[in-house]
This record gives C-alpha cells, sequence and structure tokens, in this order.
C-alpha cells in the first residue's frame, strides 16, 4: 500500500518537472529566436487582431458593469456608515487602474483569446500540422510562438486602459442616475486623488499577466496529444492555468511594486 502511494506520488512529481522543464525550455526557445531571426510582422499584427481588436466588446462591457457594481456597492456603504455618498469616483477609480481592469481584462482574455490559442495549436499538433513545419525546416516556435506572445504583451495593456475608463464611466452613470452625484463632483474625486504611479501600477501589472497567458495556451497547445479529446483537454487545461496564473502572479508583482513605492 505504502509502495504503491510512494510510486503514484513519485510519478506525478516526475511528470511536473517533466512539464517544468518543457516549458522552460519553450520560455529559452522564444527569447534565442526572439534575438537571433526577423519578427513575422504579418502574423504578429493577424494575432494582435484576434487577440486584441476582437476581445475588445466583452473586455469593455465587462469592466463597464464592474465599475457600476462597484459604484454602487461603494455608494450604499458609505449611505450606511456616513448617511451619505463620499467619494465614489476615488474608490471606482482606484480600484480599476490599479487592480480591477488589469485583472478583470487578463481574465477574459485568458478565457477567449488563450483558449482560442490552445485549441488551435493543439489542432495543429494532433493533425501532425507542427511535425510538417519541422520537415519545412520552420521552427513552431519562432513561427507561432512568437507572434501570439508580441501580440499579448501589445495588446493586453491597450485592453486594460481601456478597461479602466469603461469600470470609471460604469461607475459615473451610477453615481449620476442612482446615487444623486453631480457628475462634476464625480470627475472631480477620479482626478484629484489619482496619480501617474497608481495608473503605472496597474499597466506594469499587464505585462506580466501577458506572458503568463500566452506562455501557458502555447506550451498546452503544442504538448497536446489524444486528438480531439486532448485538444479539449489542452484548452480546458489552458485557461484555468492562466486564470489561476494571473491571481498568482497578480499578488506577487503587487508586493513588488509595494516595496518599490509604486502604490
Amino acid at each position: 500500500m505504502i509502495t504503491r502511494a510512494l510510486k503514484t506520488v513519485g510519478s506525478k512529481m516526475l511528470a511536473l518537472a517533466q512539464s517544468a522543464g518543457k516549458a522552460a525550455m519553450l520560455v529559452r526557445s522564444s527569447v534565442v529566436w526572439l534575438a537571433r531571426s526577423p519578427l513575422e510582422g504579418r502574423q504578429t499584427m493577424l494575432q494582435m487582431v484576434r487577440i486584441g481588436v476582437e476581445s475588445f466588446m466583452v473586455t469593455a462591457m465587462t469592466s463597464f458593469f464592474t465599475g457600476m457594481v462597484l459604484a454602487l456597492q461603494t455608494g450604499a456603504s458609505s449611505k450606511r456608515l456616513l448617511n451619505e455618498p463620499l467619494f465614489i469616483g476615488t474608490v471606482v477609480a482606484f480600484s480599476m487602474v490599479k487592480e480591477l481592469g488589469p485583472v478583470m481584462s487578463a481574465l477574459v482574455v485568458s478565457g477567449r483569446a488563450g483558449a482560442a490559442i490552445a485549441a488551435e495549436l493543439g489542432t495543429m499538433c494532433v493533425t501532425e500540422q507542427i511535425d510538417a513545419l519541422y520537415t519545412l525546416g520552420t521552427d513552431p516556435v519562432r513561427y507561432l510562438v512568437i507572434p501570439r506572445v508580441l501580440a499579448f504583451l501589445a495588446v493586453l495593456p491597450v485592453l486594460a486602459i481601456f478597461s479602466d475608463y469603461s469600470g470609471v464611466l460604469g461607475g459615473c452613470l451610477v453615481a449620476k442616475l442612482k446615487l444623486g452625484i453631480p457628475t462634476s463632483v464625480y470627475w472631480h474625486d477620479v482626478f484629484d486623488y489619482l496619480e501617474n504611479k497608481q495608473f503605472f501600477h496597474g499597466l506594469i501589472k499587464t505585462y506580466a499577466f501577458a506572458l503568463c497567458i500566452s506562455y501557458i495556451s502555447c506550451y498546452k497547445g503544442l504538448t497536446t496529444t489524444g486528438g480531439a479529446e486532448g485538444v479539449g483537454k489542452s484548452t480546458t487545461s489552458a485557461v484555468v492555468m492562466s486564470m489561476t496564473a494571473v491571481l498568482v502572479v497578480d499578488y506577487f508583482v503587487t508586493a513588488i511594486l509595494v516595496a518599490i513605492g509604486i502604490t
């Protein structure tokens, strides 16, 4: 019984170590190709459209309603405690710019674009298109992975900026129509206290999120086995791991930024 348990734990640990090694080799290979070969400009632009432009509406809508809920909850709490809704714009702006805008954008994009990348590369893998690229002398990392990583790095910060604005705008709508706060007062609360370092606090996070989502999605796609069923498992695993990585990395990046004074 003990031997069987140790064997199971050992096999799991070996599989985990092997996966970590393959992922590290993927990152290393992409850095090497990025330094020594020209960019796939057409592929990169195509991925920027698929990841960024096609995700814009759902990202903006998600942040818009998040800002509305945040303003409503803040107004209700301040009314209960202070008998008047105060600093609604400040709370919404700080929450969206520093935390909710970047995180919500990353989660939405990982669920939409990350899943699409894992499914696309997984299908190419099980139909032996990846092997065909090797046969033709084209490295899949240079042709498939690098354009997707660069596209994530380019568009996720932009999506986060639009998410910030969309969330603050949604909060303004609720503050005006539901809480009776004049628009001028709301925007004064936003701009009187919000500084550049709060904006960069959230923006820096998006680059870490972009690297996590892009590499996890590409890795899961390129290591797909088992036909159509394997593609489904890889896609699900990529989404779950990407979302988990976003939340975990969010804490550590926030801790580093707070330590160096970007708060």
